[in-house]
């Protein structure tokens, strides 16, 4: 089984770049508060690094 992360989104999207808005929309959020188990891949580690001061991230195995 591949690794993943469970990810929360903790603040919102108001005040921040499009990019970043864009970033957020792309995991899936849409509300503040909701969680999404994420794949262990480069292209999702680079979008939480890009957001990761709005996030809380734990791992799973």
């Amino acid at each position: 089984m591949a690794k993943q992360f469970r990810v929360r989104l903790k603040r919102s999207t108001i005040g921040c770049t499009e990019s970043q808005k864009e970033t957020v929309r792309c995991l899936g959020f849409r509300k503040i508060g909701q969680e999404r188990l994420v794949n262990d891949t480069p292209a999702n580690r680079g979008q939480i690094f890009k957001i990761q001061h709005m996030l809380d991230v734990k791992v799973e195995n």
